[in-house]
């Protein structure tokens, strides 16, 4: 990895704990315990579309894994990393394919990442009961998918406009 590339994979894993920062300063949404907004995906979006899968994975499971020793527990490390990185992979596959904009592939990844942490909670806590949240858990995931997704294009169409063409690369 070249030091260009490294330093701006260490500063987006700054932005992404940052906001990660800023949601876990978020009131709990009150339907779904532990809903949050997805802030820290903004930059996950951003960096797959502008340095690729491999740097999006790296920045996501070192936020993860910073944030889960710094403001939660190992449970909730888990839902992440399980949401994390269903998301990713899903988003990686459809980005791929080119048949759906960055609105589209985030918001299947806000999708994903909710079924993720959904399966997680049914392995660790050995019930499917939690499986009621699923409807919500999808329109959450659309809004949040949607919103990153908006958010993450400008900022890739921003990136994309200075220097070579080719956002951080």
């Amino acid at each position: 990895m070249n030091i260009r590339r490294l330093t701006m994979n260490g500063l987006l894993l700054a932005l992404a704990f940052v906001f990660s920062y800023i949601e876990w300063l978020l009131p709990e949404f009150l339907v779904i315990p532990g809903a949050k907004p997805g802030l820290a995906n903004i930059v996950i979006v951003t960096a797959m579309y502008c340095m690729g899968a491999r740097d999006a994975l790296l920045i996501n499971i070192v936020r993860i894994v910073l944030v889960g020793f710094t403001f939660g527990n190992m449970t909730a490390m888990i839902f992440s990393l399980a949401g994390g990185l269903l998301s990713l992979g899903i988003m990686t596959v459809l980005k791929r394919t080119d048949k759906l904009g960055i609105a589209g592939v985030s918001i299947a990844g806000g999708v994903f990442h909710n079924l993720g942490q959904l399966l997680a909670a049914v392995a660790v806590l050995r019930t499917a009961a939690v499986l009621y949240y699923l409807p919500w858990l999808i329109l959450l995931g659309v809004a949040a998918g949607l919103v990153v997704g908006v958010i993450s294009g400008l900022c890739v169409r921003a990136l994309s406009a200075h220097g070579d063409g080719t956002g951080f690369r």
